[in-house]
């Protein structure tokens, strides 16, 4: 079943204050070692319950789990990315560019039972030591998160790898927000398919693959915008939300101004069979070479020198929302986070006076 003792030199082990340590094979045939029971009845509780998990595995789940600890990273990597059917082809696209150039250097030939925080850390201070920057740190290291805790769900692994692990931390670069007269500057020599896109980005927060697939159908309600897809901006071809499975969707407020331009583009150009109104005289969609060429000679004629990107436009929906007291919780929902820390990290410094304005509302109610 397995073992208890005392590392410790101590003449009586029975009576000294030093804690039992125990050590057993576990499901995949691997010797484990865990320590710090401080009696000896806890130790063999631990052992006992070790037991009776081993025995009430099935032979071909435990079988399994040992073929699983046996692969090799690169193998598993590949097979877990193919179990991602819910990621839009620029997902893919992203987690193979981390995989090929930061993870599997590194990783591709070690055994999966063989990750341990150890192994993890060593990898953080690999990518330290090659001077890779702190965003694509963070990427490598959330793709192998992703990884490596399916691995463990699945029983490859048997002990969180990621246990006391400090992960790389990276600070988003200062944001460039344009202004509105910016905006209406670079409105004012568009043309109208990108009005549509700085009225959808600037007024609702939609990213650029999710304006391309500007539809009048998803105008839910006079204020409401639904967006319920992406057109993949390298293949022009209808995709996902980022971060959310097929049919999936979100809601966004949408402004007189965006619901008016939206009515406005297909009363002079029409819409297709299915509502979509941004297409090309070679494709039924628009693209981001499309969106570059056409951002870039906006620019250029309203004489625009700050370095302001298509995402500049987020960044204002993002500034506009705080800067009138609505909660950075429906700010991230709005706009598609998968997780709200992003968020907080990027706009943090927008919120106006959040801990003055919250004294002076305590001070009224005392």
């Amino acid at each position: 079943m397995g073992s208890f003792f005392k590392s410790c030199a101590c003449a009586r082990q029975n009576r000294c204050s030093h804690p039992y340590a125990i050590r057993y094979r576990d499901a995949a045939g691997r010797q484990r070692e865990e320590t710090g029971y401080s009696t000896q009845q806890t130790a063999l509780d631990r052992l006992t319950k070790v037991y009776e998990e081993k025995r009430s595995t099935p032979r071909a789940q435990a079988e399994l789990k040992r073929e699983l600890g046996k692969q090799r990273f690169g193998q598993y990597a590949a097979a877990w990315l193919t179990r991602q059917r819910h990621y839009a082809p620029g997902s893919t696209r992203s987690v193979t560019q981390v995989l090929n150039s930061q993870i599997l250097p590194v990783l591709e030939s070690r055994r999966m039972n063989t990750f341990t925080a150890t192994a993890v850390d060593d990898f953080i201070m690999s990518m330290e030591e090659r001077s890779v920057g702190l965003a694509a740190q963070q990427n490598a290291f959330d793709t192998l998160k992703k990884i490596l805790l399916d691995a463990r769900r699945r029983g490859g692994i048997a002990e969180d790898p990621f246990d006391g692990v400090v992960p790389p931390e990276y600070v988003p670069r200062e944001i460039t927000i344009p202004t509105l007269d910016e905006i209406h500057a670079l409105k004012a020599v568009s043309s109208d398919g990108l009005r549509i896109i700085i009225d959808l980005m600037s007024g609702s927060g939609l990213r650029n693959g999710e304006a391309f697939a500007a539809n009048l159908e998803r105008m839910v309600a006079d204020d409401v915008y639904r967006i319920t897809e992406q057109i993949e901006g390298k293949t022009r071809e209808r995709a996902p939300l980022k971060h959310r499975k097929a049919g999936e969707f979100r809601e966004t407020p949408m402004p007189w101004t965006v619901r008016e331009s939206l009515l406005r583009y297909e009363k002079e150009h029409g819409a297709d069979a299915n509502g979509y109104l941004l297409r090309t005289q070679r494709s039924p969609y628009w693209a981001h070479t499309t969106l570059n060429y056409q951002w870039g000679a906006a620019k250029r004629q309203a004489a625009i020198n700050k370095k302001l990107t298509t995402y500049s436009l987020r960044h204002f929906f993002a500034s506009n929302c705080l800067a009138g007291g609505i909660p950075i919780t429906d700010v991230a929902e709005w706009m598609g986070h998968r997780n709200i820390n992003m968020t907080f990290k990027i706009y943090r410094h927008l919120m106006p006076a959040s801990i003055g304005r919250a004294a002076k509302l305590l001070n009224e109610g005392l």
